[in-house]
């Protein structure tokens, strides 16, 4: 693993629509491993590799997409009342149990420490402050303040990736910074395909799929892979719930909220793990990318691999290095076999 890659993209802020800083650390990436990269209306870097071994029967290659949604959730700066504390816009699905005392960075006309103001009041003490209800405190007076920061300037988490215990790291975006880092390094350690390879950082995920669907709807992919967090429960919840385990493998979706994956494809990327010996475990998930690629244009065979992520949407995050390689492992040679697969045919 690329460890200094690696803290680049999980550590550079990024939430919906304000993708900049962390598309910057994307394309850099890209420009050394894709033929081509650019950047479309809305903020996706889209980058492609062409194919190098053109198919035997005189055909165009095929278009595989591989995307992963760089926006990570947040707050953008609603309202600064007469003491100087802030109200603020959820952006994502942030909850009240996430954002209790925590430490934000307002990025104002220079980034400005805030946190989340504790309810330490007698007769609420156990109980969450609604998202709605909560306040950002810089400690600076009003005036102070507003020469630093207005409403508009959106907020992140202040927490960096770090490695907690032997190959598992915490941090405040895996969701999904980890699937941003396997796209880049599958793109990194490919070798020859028969296939049109794009890579897609896609924007605006938590928000709604709003960035892929423009671009799915501009590549016209015949196959296309999201790369994002698969469930991975922690002591919470029901047994059934944990579909996945750290440090056991890649997942791959067989269906989530929105998609339900291609046969075909989901059959197929089992197959090239078991080929290249690649660790994989079956995942049921949440939406993701994947819903825009498969609905786009005339369609496109569909589903979503990803690393195992617990506490998805908190501020820490685990995940393990081993699922990480095999992620991108599986997403590499999957391009390297991707022609074998025929989406015209039932």
């Amino acid at each position: 693993m690329d460890e200094k890659l690696f803290e680049r993209v999980c550590n550079a802020p990024g939430v919906p629509g304000y993708e900049d800083e962390a598309q910057a650390v994307v394309m850099e990436a890209l420009r050394a491993s894709c033929d081509e990269v650019r950047r479309d209306r809305l903020g996706n870097v889209i980058g492609l590799k062409r194919a190098t071994r053109p198919p035997a029967d005189g055909s165009p290659p095929l278009k595989v997409a591989l995307a992963a949604h760089v926006d990570e959730i947040g707050m953008m700066v609603k309202h600064i009342d007469s003491n100087g504390f802030i109200r603020f816009e959820p952006m994502g699905g942030l909850n009240a149990q996430v954002i209790t005392s925590q430490r934000m960075i307002i990025h104002g006309r220079k980034p400005v420490g805030a946190v989340v103001v504790p309810d330490n009041r007698e007769d609420s003490k156990d109980k969450l402050t609604k998202v709605n209800e909560a306040f950002l405190d810089t400690g600076l007076p009003r005036d102070a303040l507003c020469e630093l920061v207005q409403v508009g300037d959106v907020v992140t988490f202040a927490s960096g990736v770090e490695r907690l215990n032997d190959k598992v790291y915490v941090g405040r975006n895996f969701d999904d910074r980890i699937g941003t880092y396997c796209l880049l390094d599958a793109m990194r350690r490919v070798g020859d395909t028969s296939v049109d390879a794009y890579a897609v950082s896609s924007v605006q995920e938590e928000v709604g799929l709003r960035g892929m669907r423009p671009a799915a709807y501009a590549i016209q992919p015949d196959i296309g892979v999201a790369i994002d967090g698969s469930l991975c429960w922690g002591p919470y919840g029901d047994q059934h719930e944990r579909t996945c385990a750290l440090g056991k493998g890649t997942g791959v979706y067989i269906m989530d909220r929105l998609t339900i994956g291609d046969r075909r494809l989901v059959q197929f990327l089992f197959d090239v793990c078991e080929r290249h010996h690649i660790p994989v475990q079956r995942n049921v998930g949440g939406g993701t990318d994947a819903a825009a690629i498969q609905q786009a244009r005339a369609g496109a065979l569909s589903t979503t691999i990803g690393a195992p992520v617990r506490y998805m949407h908190s501020t820490v995050q685990l995940c393990h290095a081993d699922d990480i390689e095999a992620t991108a492992e599986l997403l590499a040679r999957f391009l390297e076999h991707a022609h074998e697969l025929r989406p015209d045919e039932r």
